[in-house]
């Protein structure tokens, strides 16, 4: 039976499978709750959303949990030195989200009482929130009839109607499809149910066909050719960037750090000096760009890929008076150093140079030998 003309059928069939096969997350209030109107808390969704922008599941549910215990609410966010955001993001990456979450929950509790706005135009005008965010909270946590979607909803409907205009120039027509098929009626539960099919049923390779709600009105899959949808646009390889970072220790046990400029790639977070690398622009490689004098020792390189390039940094380390004393930055205990805003390639490069670094327990007494 095609049901491809009948959007209220489909979203149906969506949320009757949404109730037996949902995924229990920390964030969400369980499908029958929702049915009868009890809605999550919008600061639990905003955070989840914000964290799960090109980051797994798995990843954000330790650092969802780790945030709600130490700010419980949005104003507890807001209040909190960012500094210790930073810290408490470090390792999730992408850290403009960072800046804009403590800037977003400055917002809420200076402008609207600790209240998020409960519309789409509403919580666009917030820092750092845009379309999708906006779409996913209002449905999500106000119940309003939003159009979401995100890299699961894309291949779901993409497959679902066999919208063949490649990404990003379909997205487009596929919002407009996923708008026909939001019901008024539980909006927030079909957004998410659309995400779990995409999750766990209609995945990239080897989708669960059989078992999918929408198997009798998919026009990919009437074609037999499922996994040619979404179409996608051919990627351009990443450039390669190079640059150098230089990792000072002291006899009292310290590693040398500084912060890097608000601004920017990274912005706001602890790093060991580096050179002037960019997305666009290699920076030096050699000693002579060090941050001090100094016996400067070759300790090998790392490579980390960043969205739009890769970087290779070639890993200096040299042994510095406990008396060094520089402008730009401070002395950490090495056994403190997780407690820093120290983002993934600054960890590459300090455990380059003193691989138990991140031990604590005996970290110095190795990396000084």
């Amino acid at each position: 039976m095609d049901l491809s003309s009948q959007p209220s059928s489909l979203s149906g069939k969506l949320l009757a499978w949404y109730d037996r096969h949902h995924r229990d997350l920390p964030w969400r209030i369980s499908p029958p709750m929702a049915a009868r109107g009890i809605r999550p808390d919008p600061y639990h969704i905003w955070l989840s959303e914000v964290m799960l922008q090109q980051t797994t599941v798995p990843a954000v549910k330790a650092y969802f949990a780790k945030f709600l215990e130490r700010w419980p609410t949005v104003g507890d966010l807001a209040a909190a030195p960012t500094d210790d955001v930073m810290a408490a993001w470090a390792g999730l990456g992408y850290y403009a989200r960072a800046r804009n979450l403590k800037k977003c929950a400055e917002a809420v509790a200076a402008e609207h009482g600790g209240r998020f706005p409960d519309t789409e135009d509403g919580l666009r005008a917030l820092p750092g929130i845009g379309d999708y965010t906006a779409a996913a909270v209002a449905a999500i946590a106000f119940n309003r009839q939003a159009a979401v979607m995100d890299g699961n909803v894309e291949r779901v409907i993409s497959r679902l109607h066999a919208i063949s205009t490649p990404l990003p120039a379909g997205k487009p027509a596929m919002k407009q499809k996923v708008a026909l098929l939001t019901p008024a009626d539980r909006p927030g539960d079909f957004a998410q149910a659309m995400m779990d099919l995409g999750a766990t049923i209609c995945t990239p390779k080897r989708p669960a066909c059989a078992l999918c709600p929408f198997n009798n009105a998919c026009e990919a899959l009437a074609s037999h050719d499922p996994e040619h949808f979404p179409v996608k646009a051919a990627k351009k390889d990443k450039p390669v960037r190079q640059g150098a970072a230089f990792v000072a220790v002291n006899g009292e046990g310290e590693i040398y750090l500084r912060r890097r400029i608000a601004s920017g790639l990274l912005g706001g977070m602890t790093e060991v000096p580096t050179t002037g690398w960019t997305a666009r622009i290699d920076g030096e490689t050699s000693t002579a760009a060090a941050p001090f004098p100094a016996d400067w020792q070759a300790a090998g390189t790392v490579t980390h890929v960043f969205t739009h390039f890769e970087l290779r940094l070639s890993i200096y380390r040299a042994q510095a008076a406990s008396s060094s004393n520089h402008n730009d930055g401070w002395w950490e205990p090495v056994t403190n150093l997780e407690a820093q805003a120290l983002p993934t390639v600054m960890k590459k490069a300090i455990t380059q140079a003193i691989p138990n670094a991140f031990t604590k327990v005996g970290a110095f007494s190795k990396a000084s030998a």
